[in-house]
């Protein structure tokens, strides 16, 4: 009988492993658990890593003053405040009866502050005070011709002295959530609009007050209001703009920050997504002409005078990425454009979410923005659209050209070049295509001291040595180094200035009359400079200074002059302020195609297992035009330079000092590394003193919306003067959170599916399989994996093509879909077998209570337990609860319609969902017997309960 007994234990131990098998991963499920783990561990640790933006804090002392909300406003809950800065209390109907200045209306995003306004309107107030920016002479940004430009516009000069200060207003919208509701934006657009016209009216009441009171009333009222929104305040602003109840002309200018223009950045409810698509129907119609059916004229653009700019954060930004503040599409370029804090003039950083608001460098500069649209002649904005967006991009913009390509030369839409005028044969005519320096800073030929004439084709000047620097073109243009390139610290025009000889003299006027000599100072461009460089030791040689300012020069524009001078400025600058503590420049004739470096995608893979070493030996060329063929926003590549050699080997202190010697003393000789980067998507990118960086970019590739080319490039300047041993690796960190961030959306679509795809595994298969078993079957080749991928594939392919939209890059774009639908199947595994654990750790505690329970029966604890137990099983007896038991979906049912009306509308779908999947999955299980049903649902509860139990 003992020998039944065991043999019947043992047929059940067997028939329950045999049970259990459909819960153990394959081998292939297994490697898809571990990609996926370690993907999320380093994508974790990349965006948690701390991130040093070189942001500076801005600093206030807010006051804000509550506007009164007339009686019958729908949105009573929101309110209205103007900012004030300073540390004195004031009284505030007197400083409303003051109110004469230009209103600003800032409005918060998701879950934001109306207090957010301070660091803006605080910059605001120390700017108008202060007065505008020094000028420099750099190449300044201008419109090109498809943006409106034209010669009138490009001389536009910014104001000596503010006419008018900004009054900011903000918008108090309680720190709604506006980017999980649609209702919640329109509520805000709503208040808005009124925000708008209580604005306005409060002017006219400021000014009825004072005329009352008998004070001066100068100037007049101002008929239209500026709108500055963050995050979701700026397509609320927008969507405020087209109101049907805005006063015309009521918004003329909209700057936003950080602001999703293109769709919300998670749309998870239809409402948002209707909202964006008829907010961004209505603007594209409002910049066409209005006509009849007939094709009858009616009326102009409604939006003819409205000028929008967008300023993304970043690749930092990572809750709005900046192909969604894109203007593309919804306002053409002649009314605005999207323009990122990477490549913003006296700025160049990318920052955080929020950081945008409070970063002083980019609110310094908005702020001198914002105050350069007054007119000085009527203290209001500028009416003419086209001279607010020239100011907003020689003001923003940087005149950085788009991309350094020395064969196609291609200019971005916001070119520094002047606009066309009368420019003949350099040989024999002058040419106007640049203004020379004022004549403020006219040199005249006594200051200069004697000439040097340069015979090798790189030239350095480490001191304001007053001299004038001759290079033969000709002579040193020769074998393709048909190019220059100029770097430096010193200002264009007080410290150093360029021109072009047609032949050699001493001055102009010693040339022949129909000879000029052509200044091209002005083509010099700014580019950040990194930190001051330090002295090692008081009274010792400081590390050489980063560069400030490149310049350079094409075949093209060297056509027909024989001679190029570089002048630089005797220490005592002619402006009479001190010279920079250290001075440098190094210019260089070279051949572009010695300086093309290619990385395949081949290449960049590799450098996920092994770096990339590139050797640069000493006399290389001074710029380097680098070509990633996989996007830096989806492969962020750790490029790490390292001096080998500065030209000082033969005096013996590199022995003596070794590798860190080494380091130290060729920075006193060779300026820092520089890195620029373009992407289409997000603009130029600047990377200073590149000794050791992470060059990422923020653009979306391989998205069903990517098109063009998803290539980066980038420019690097390095001293010719050092030898440099470069490494390049694809930064795993890096990559990984990036690769979250782009496709997160698209991965969880695919688990959906994954799930989906299982149940209909299942539902067709005898014996039914578990659903382990079932969501690995969707890898299985090639009948299984190859349609679940190529079908979607495809169908959107063939939806772009019904629709007219432009193809994405197939390959990176099927490449990523794969592997998205890959870790999708590995993240749905992974939750299953997390559920098993789950449910086998309940097993051990069900089974460690239940032992406990026989141990404490004889206990007075246990027979207060008892009566509790006995308690609750008349609870159990009720009615009701008898109903609710008997009705197993009431519950989901209730909970998921009290979330959708207390909460949000997709956690009650999730409830649903996640009920009829169990309900389905149940349901299944039903077909065959109950020994069958174990493996199937998860029940290794019942079976280790089985196991533990004696």
């Amino acid at each position: 009988m003992l020998n039944d007994m065991e043999n019947g234990r043992r047929n059940n131990n067997k028939n329950e492993d045999s049970r259990m098998r459909g819960f153990r991963p394959s081998l292939r499920g297994m490697m898809l658990v571990v990609a996926v783990i370690w993907i999320g561990v380093a994508a974790l640790y990349g965006l948690l890593k701390p991130i040093s933006n070189g942001c500076i804090m801005t600093y206030m002392y807010p006051t804000y003053i509550p506007i009164s909300t007339t009686e019958g406003v729908s949105s009573a809950k929101y309110g209205l405040y103007l900012y004030h800065e300073g540390w004195k209390k004031i009284d505030f109907t007197e400083h409303l009866k003051k109110l004469n200045g230009i209103p600003v209306l800032f409005i918060p995003g998701n879950g934001g502050s109306y207090k957010q306004v301070r660091s803006l309107a605080a910059e605001c107030d120390r700017a108008y005070q202060g007065g505008p920016l020094e000028r420099t002479f750099y190449r300044e940004a201008y419109l090109a011709y498809k943006e409106g430009g034209n010669a009138e516009i490009a001389d536009i000069q910014l104001p000596n002295q503010y006419a008018n200060r900004l009054d900011w207003f903000a918008v108090d919208l309680e720190g709604e959530h506006s980017a999980m509701d649609g209702r919640i934006l329109e509520e805000h657009t709503e208040y808005v609009v009124y925000a708008i016209h209580r604005i306005l009216d409060q002017y006219k009441e400021s000014h009825d007050a004072r005329e009352s009171d008998g004070a001066a009333t100068t100037g007049s009222l101002p008929k239209s209001v500026i709108l500055i929104g963050h995050s979701m305040g700026g397509f609320v602003a927008r969507a405020a703009t087209i109101h049907p109840r805005l006063r015309r002309s009521a918004v003329e200018t909209i700057l936003t920050l950080s602001s999703p223009h293109q769709s919300p950045p998670l749309a998870l409810q239809p409402s948002l997504g209707d909202y964006y698509k008829s907010i961004n129907q209505e603007w594209r119609k409002g910049y066409e002409v209005q006509t009849t059916r007939t094709g009858r004229y009616v009326s102009g653009p409604k939006l003819s005078n409205v000028v929008v700019v967008s300023v993304s954060g970043g690749f930092n930004d990572y809750q709005v990425r900046s192909k969604l503040e894109s203007l593309d599409g919804i306002v053409p370029p002649t009314h605005g454009f999207m323009t990122s804090s990477t490549s913003m003039k006296n700025v160049w950083l990318s920052m955080e979410h929020q950081t945008i608001l409070w970063c002083n460098q980019l609110v310094v500069q908005v702020s001198h923005t914002l105050l350069s649209l007054v007119d000085s002649r009527t203290g209001q904005p500028f009416p003419d659209t086209q001279k607010r967006l020239a100011i907003f991009t020689k003001m923003l913009h940087s005149g950085i050209p788009q991309s350094f390509n020395w064969k196609m030369q291609p200019q971005s839409p916001w070119s520094a070049q002047v606009l066309a005028k009368d420019v003949k044969d350099t040989a024999v005519s002058e040419v106007h295509t640049l203004s020379d320096c004022p004549s403020s800073f006219h040199w005249n030929d006594d200051i200069l001291e004697r000439d040097l004439y340069i015979q090798t084709t790189t030239v350095t000047m480490l001191a304001m040595d007053g001299r004038r620097r001759w290079l033969d073109i000709q002579k040193l243009g020769l074998n393709g180094k048909s190019h220059f390139i100029f770097v430096t610290n010193l200002a264009p025009c007080s410290g150093v200035r360029i021109h072009l000889w047609p032949q050699k003299g001493k001055s102009s006027s010693d040339l022949p009359a129909g000879k000029r000599v052509l200044e091209v100072t002005s083509k010099m461009v700014q580019i950040p400079a990194g930190p001051a460089p330090w002295q090692v030791e008081p009274g010792s040689q400081t590390e050489q200074a980063p560069p400030s300012a490149l310049l350079h020069l094409g075949p093209e524009e060297m056509h027909g002059f024989r001679f190029l001078t570089i002048s630089v400025a005797p220490r005592p600058t002619i402006s009479g302020r001190p010279p920079p503590a250290i001075s440098m420049a190094v210019g260089q004739f070279f051949n572009p195609d010695e300086g093309e470096i290619d990385f395949t995608h081949v290449s960049m893979l590799l450098s996920i297992h092994s770096h990339k070493d590139i050797f640069l030996k000493e006399d290389h060329p001074l710029a380097f035009n680098m070509s990633f063929a996989i996007s830096l926003g989806l492969l962020p590549v750790t490029f790490s330079l390292k001096t080998a050699g500065c030209g000082i080997k033969d005096s013996g202190l590199l022995d003596e000092a070794g590798d860190n010697g080494n380091n130290k003393l060729c920075k006193l000789r060779c300026f820092p590394p520089l890195a620029l980067a373009w992407d289409p998507t997000s603009g130029l990118h600047v990377f200073p003193n590149l000794y050791s960086e992470t060059l990422v970019v923020d653009s979306s590739p391989a998205l069903w919306t990517s098109t063009g080319s998803e290539k980066t490039t980038v420019f690097l300047l390095l001293d010719p003067h050092c030898a440099y041993k470069a490494s390049i690796a694809v930064s795993v960190t890096s990559a990984a959170s990036r690769f979250w961030l782009l496709y997160f959306s698209q991965i969880a679509g695919f688990c959906v599916a994954v799930v989906f795809f299982a149940l209909m595994r299942q539902a067709h298969a005898r014996p039914i399989p578990s659903i382990l078993k079932a969501v690995e079957s969707n890898l299985r080749m090639p009948f299984q994996f190859l349609p679940f991928v190529a079908v979607p594939i495809l169908l959107s392919l063939l939806f772009s093509f019904l629709v007219s939209q432009p193809f994405p890059p197939f390959s990176s774009f099927t490449i990523v879909s794969i592997i998205c639908y890959l870790l999708a199947n590995g993240i749905v595994i992974l939750l299953i077998l997390v559920s098993q654990l789950v449910f086998y750790v309940a097993a051990y505690l069900h089974v460690f209570i239940k032992t406990r329970w026989l141990l404490w029966e004889g206990n007075f604890g246990f027979l207060f337990l008892h009566w509790f137990m006995n308690l609750s099983s008349r609870f159990f007896s009720l009615k009701v609860v008898r109903i609710l038991r008997a009705n197993p979906l009431f519950v989901p049912i209730s909970a998921a319609i009290v979330l959708s009306m207390f909460v949000h509308p997709a956690l009650g779908l999730f409830i649903l969902l996640l009920s009829h999947a169990l309900c389905c999955h149940s349901s299944l299980c039903k077909e065959v017997p109950v020994n069958s049903i174990l493996p199937i649902v998860l029940v290794p509860f019942q079976c280790s309960i089985q196991k533990l139990l004696p």
